[in-house]
């Protein structure tokens, strides 16, 4: 065994991960200025301790990014790297939006208006020079009809804004197409919680029916990573 198989199986060993495992990372956002409730991180959460008969053979990793440019370009490449997954399916908060929102793209735009968590202006208004826009895939659309059958509010967007949620769609994407992450990833905005709005329990029901389509759809994945 090379030096590093071995060190790739002592890192599965201690997440809990076996070979014959699909790997399914889900992420959300902590708090950001204007929103000191994020309910992805608690959608996450359930969604990682869920227990279904069609999630017996997958491995479900939850990560709650901080809202910050720094945290997210150093913690996503570490994530790649240390679970391999199949799949990628990542939250975050539309806090203007009555329903989800699932992405099938990413911008090469970032707002120079708002500030991260830590504080941090950008000063530019692109992510990278010479690019325009990155796909999900055609997959988006099964997402979206397994969202409007559990229930929920759901619509495909184009626009995934300019900040930190759509700036996590472009580096995952990146990541895809540099054969550094799984090319079965998906972006979903949630509405605000409160009155009048979504409930923790309409989340749980729609983030499960996402997360059990993503299930589906990596397992049969021609592109699905060892």
């Amino acid at each position: 065994m090379t030096t590093e198989a071995g060190r790739k199986q002592k890192t599965d060993r201690a997440f809990g991960l076996t070979s014959r495992s699909l790997r399914i990372l889900i992420t959300g956002f902590g708090p950001f200025p204007g929103a000191p409730h994020n309910p992805t991180q608690a959608l996450v959460g359930r969604l990682a301790r869920l227990r279904r008969p069609a999630l017996a053979d997958v491995e479900v990793i939850s990560h709650v990014f901080p809202v910050s440019y720094h945290a997210m370009d150093a913690q996503l490449p570490d994530l790649m790297a240390r679970h391999r997954p199949h799949a990628l399916l990542m939250f975050g908060l539309a806090a203007r939006t009555p329903h989800l929102r699932i992405e099938t793209r990413a911008r090469n735009t970032l707002t120079t208006r708002w500030p991260d968590r830590d504080g941090r202006y950008n000063t530019h208004g692109a992510i990278v020079p010479g690019a325009d826009t990155m796909a999900f895939g055609p997959h988006t659309r099964r997402l979206l009809r397994a969202a409007l059958a559990s229930g929920a509010a759901a619509k495909l967007s184009r626009d995934a804004g300019s900040y930190l949620c759509n700036y996590l769609c472009w580096r995952a994407l990146e990541a895809a197409h540099a054969g550094n992450g799984p090319r079965l990833a998906a972006f979903v905005h949630v509405p605000p919680m409160g009155r009048g709005k979504a409930t923790a329990a309409e989340l749980a029901r729609s983030g499960t029916a996402l997360l059990l389509q993503m299930a589906a759809l990596a397992k049969v994945s021609p592109a699905r990573r060892k």
